[in-house]
């Protein structure tokens, strides 16, 4: 048994896993609880404060609630615009990412009031298990880490038993879908997704269709970065990912099912929608296409789908990262346009770009019209060199046609 003085952070949801280790911490381990809820964008004000009351009716030393919506952004999300990152060319890492930074936040916290030990509630069947341990094992490494569900190997029916044991009151009815909300998107888990042919259904969804008008928008980009969105500017990135959002999400843009791998090795399937962030990314992919050179994109291509992995596998401090971060931004200098984008329902449409940077530029010619700079002459010499090895190999080994000649 450890002493009451010694101090425990709990990464807290307010959800039934972190309920029951807020009481079991307390009352079987002897932990001073002190819990904590990282806000990555998915609770209001009114949803923190409630948190808040929750915790505190269960016995903590202390709540906080730590906003970390502009950390989120400017260590993880910027990258995932900057490489267009999208896993398996379908998710972009809603949750994955912001579990980084959730960690994070609860391993500076830990530290910052002299905890002795972090907690958190992840089972042990999922990817956030990985993450966050990941992440304490390397921040506080004279920390101990304790993870009261997956040790326990409980069932959510022995979590209910126990809680109503210890007097505890919420709504312990299993929601017909999990649902997980960030600014970069909100995951959806149910029935549905526990199966491969099945889809989640309309209603599944948290925002409903409401919009049926298409809309054109235009989306200002400055070096890589979302500035504003028709003629409304903002100083802060979330804010104007968050406005988009607003704007977009009544189109039900951005829905649907990812399958992957999990870092445990099963694979798996996860609903989502994303509005803001799939609009962001393509219109960012699009942009760059205008901007950037054909090796420039090649090479972010191969690092990004590197980099999207890697985070979401939970190694963010691998320092090939930083490596990745700065070469990505780097590519950035000239990603500096307007992107057109037309609005439906369930879908998006983008119409073009304008860009001072535009590598299609008419001064330089139109592709299969004309050129100016250079002659039919220059055109016959570049081909002859350009394919000067390829013919020698078929010289040498004395190949017709096709190259598939068998002795």
């Amino acid at each position: 048994m450890t002493t009451k003085k010694n101090k425990v952070v709990l990464a807290f949801s307010g959800g039934l896993d972190t309920s029951f280790c807020a009481i079991y911490l307390k009352k079987e381990l002897g932990y001073e609880v002190h819990a904590l809820t990282v806000n990555t964008g998915g609770f209001s004000d009114e949803e923190v404060q409630q948190i808040a009351a929750h915790a505190q009716s269960l016995g903590v030393a202390s709540f906080k609630c730590i906003d970390a919506r502009d950390d989120y952004y400017r260590d993880v999300i910027t990258y995932l615009i900057y490489g267009n990152i999208l896993k398996n060319n379908t998710y972009p890492l809603s949750v994955s990412a912001e579990r980084m930074v959730q960690a994070i936040t609860t391993a500076k916290y830990a530290k910052e009031i002299g905890s002795v030990a972090v907690a958190h509630g992840s089972t042990g069947a999922g990817n956030d298990q990985v993450r966050f341990d990941m992440v304490f094992q390397i921040m506080s490494t004279d920390v101990k880490i304790i993870t009261p569900i997956r040790d326990l190997t409980l069932s959510r029916e022995q979590e209910i038993s126990y809680l109503k044991e210890n007097k505890v009151t919420m709504n312990f009815e299993k929601a017909a879908y999990s649902i997980n909300k960030g600014i970069w998107g909100t995951s959806v888990g149910g029935r549905e997704t526990l199966t491969s042919q099945n889809p989640l259904p309309d209603s599944a969804y948290p925002t409903p269709l409401t919009a049926t008008e298409s809309v054109e928008i235009a989306l200002q980009f400055e070096k890589g970065e979302l500035k504003g969105v028709d003629e409304q500017l903002f100083d802060n990135p979330v804010s104007a990912i968050q406005h988009l959002q607003k704007i977009a999400s009544p189109f039900a843009i951005g829905r649907d099912i990812h399958v992957g791998d999990t870092i445990i090795g099963i694979k798996g399937r996860v609903g989502f929608e994303a509005a803001a962030p799939i609009i962001i990314i393509k219109a960012h992919h699009l942009l760059e296409k205008h901007t950037l050179t054909k090796w420039q994109l090649y090479w972010k291509d191969q690092m990004a789908s590197w980099y999207g992995n890697w985070l979401h596998e939970g190694q963010y401090f691998d320092p090939t990262m930083r490596d990745i971060e700065a070469f990505l931004s780097s590519t950035q200098q000239f990603v500096t346009g307007k992107v057109f984008v037309k609005l439906l329902p369930y879908r998006f449409e983008l119409l073009g770009i304008e860009s001072a940077h535009d590598l299609m530029s008419a001064k330089f010619g139109s592709y299969g019209e004309m050129n100016r700079t250079w002659s039919g002459e220059d055109v016959k010499g570049f081909t002859k060199i350009f394919g000067n090895q390829t013919g020698i190999y078929f010289q040498v080994n004395n190949l017709q046609n096709t190259g598939h000649e068998k002795d």
